[in-house]
């Protein structure tokens, strides 16, 4: 489960209802969404580090992947930014799969990788809210701003922006609508876009602005609605992806097969662009 964190402007007596209802909700989308079985893995399984955003794709993509070829990875989630740091320490991942290159570039400049990063997928935001929420959702963030204006929002959620490139794009479309001095005190803050979607969700929160490719998995209609975010509102998330300079054989082949067709096209049911192929 993820770690909880504690919104701002919370009371101390209806905090223990708040991690309750969000600890319940996580709970049920851990369920109900089905995120991951837990495969038995063999002996030479590499470690993936994998940016939260591509956690549906990425277990679609290694089902086939074993399916094909018998072999097994062991990915773990988290915000690019985190994971980053994790491989800065040591942490014996063979593929860093990145919501962005600025991560796999600075592993680059600190010489953890091999060969060149990929540009494996162009990541795309979308705005949430549970359906119990009256937000009026948009490309343009139209409804979020009349929301502002007239005081109906007291709580909405994004990835931290230090370390999550997906919380990085969020704070660039409310900058581009004028909607961040309005919006920023009322901000609930995950720790990856995962979790933010998680609190977009929940009852104490209007919406969020989270990664497409979250409520692409097929249980979210359950739980909420979304409105894909006009691109023109934030710089591009060209997601990359890098070997460390750890990667064994069994890394290799899935660093490859993450480029072929049969991934691409998961990728795309999952809400992603493509980058074109050289």
């Amino acid at each position: 489960m993820p770690e909880t964190v504690t919104p701002k402007r919370l009371s101390s007596g209806n905090n223990m209802q708040w991690l309750f209802i969000l600890r319940s909700l996580v709970l049920s989308l851990l369920l109900g969404l089905n995120l991951l079985s837990i495969p038995t893995y063999a002996a030479d399984s590499p470690a993936i580090a994998a940016a939260a955003n591509v956690r549906f794709a990425l277990h679609a993509i290694a089902q086939q992947f074993t399916q094909e070829t018998h072999l097994t990875i062991r990915p773990s989630y988290g915000s690019s930014g985190q994971l980053t740091q994790q491989i800065l320490n040591g942490a014996p991942f063979e593929i860093f799969i990145s919501a962005d290159s600025h991560y796999p570039l600075l592993l680059e400049e600190a010489e953890k990788t091999q060969g060149r990063l990929v540009v494996y997928a162009i990541g795309r935001l979308a705005i949430i809210k549970s359906r119990d929420s009256n937000l009026l959702l948009d490309a343009k963030l139209q409804g979020l701003s009349q929301a502002l204006t007239n005081n109906q929002i007291a709580r909405f959620a994004i990835a931290t922006p230090a370390h999550a490139p997906y919380g990085l794009r969020a704070k660039d479309a409310l900058i581009q609508q004028q909607l961040w001095k309005p919006i920023e005190n009322k901000l609930i803050y995950g720790e990856n876009v995962a979790q933010a979607a998680q609190f977009a969700l929940s009852n104490s929160a209007q919406g969020g602005i989270v990664a497409l490719s979250l409520v692409k998995a097929p249980a979210f209609h359950e739980h909420g609605e979304f409105s894909i975010i006009d691109q023109g509102l934030h710089q591009p998330l060209l997601q990359s992806m890098v070997l460390t300079s750890t990667a064994g054989a069994t890394a290799k082949h899935f660093f490859q097969y993450l480029q072929s067709d049969t991934a691409r096209d998961i990728f795309v049911q999952y809400g992603f662009d493509l980058p074109r192929q050289d």
